[in-house]
């Protein structure tokens, strides 16, 4: 289907631009949220009519979402989650939550801007982006953790789950060296305690 463009959709074209389109996202998404208009006569005309007015509100729609882009940008949502110890959250972050964590911070930001290339399934500091407007972009950042403390490591830079499993390694390196020295392991030999523990997890 050929199509007016009404604003910038992203790898499509900008106002007034006259793409083609599969149906479906014509009809289900373009046409009822009023970002296109069908390419035909009557409507070219109601287009070149009213594209001084559409580019002027444009302007002003960027402009305004430039200067809430400079307060929004770098922000940090810290969302503490329960995870696995391999770091795999029970479920994901959702945009809804970003949206509600933006918010807290004083941010107005809609959950159909923020753009997750996919969802956040693991704890650790992930990059955001949130679209203000079809040509204003800033990045944020999900701080996903399961403790305050841990999110502050996160944002010292420290991998918290490298830490972990060096702690891990270091502690059963610790109990195999003490089995050994009291005699009840042969060397190479792995502590039943710990076979056990790997078994539970």
């Amino acid at each position: 289907m050929d199509i007016i463009l009404l604003e910038r959709i992203e790898k499509l074209g900008t106002i007034g631009d006259v793409v083609s389109v599969k149906d479906g996202f014509a009809r289900n998404f373009l046409l009822p949220q009023k970002k296109a208009l069908r390419a035909n006569d009557a409507n070219r005309k109601v287009f070149e009519a009213n594209r001084e007015r559409l580019e002027k509100d444009n302007a002003a729609r960027r402009q305004a979402a430039e200067t809430d882009g400079r307060k929004v940008d770098g922000a940090e949502v810290v969302l503490i989650r329960s995870s696995s110890n391999a770091g795999q959250l029970y479920g994901s972050v959702s945009v809804r939550d970003i949206a509600a964590g933006l918010k807290e911070q004083g941010h107005e930001v809609d959950k159909k801007q923020i753009v997750l290339g996919h969802p956040i399934k693991a704890i650790g500091l992930h990059e955001v982006t949130v679209a203000l407007h079809p040509e204003v972009h800033v990045k944020i950042k999900a701080n996903v953790a399961r403790s305050d403390d841990e999110a502050e490591l996160q944002r010292q830079g420290v991998d918290v789950l490298a830490q972990m499993f060096a702690d891990d390694q270091a502690a059963a390196e610790e109990q195999a060296d003490a089995a050994r020295i009291d005699g009840s392991l042969e060397p190479g030999e792995i502590p039943a305690e710990l076979f056990e523990r790997d078994q539970d997890e």
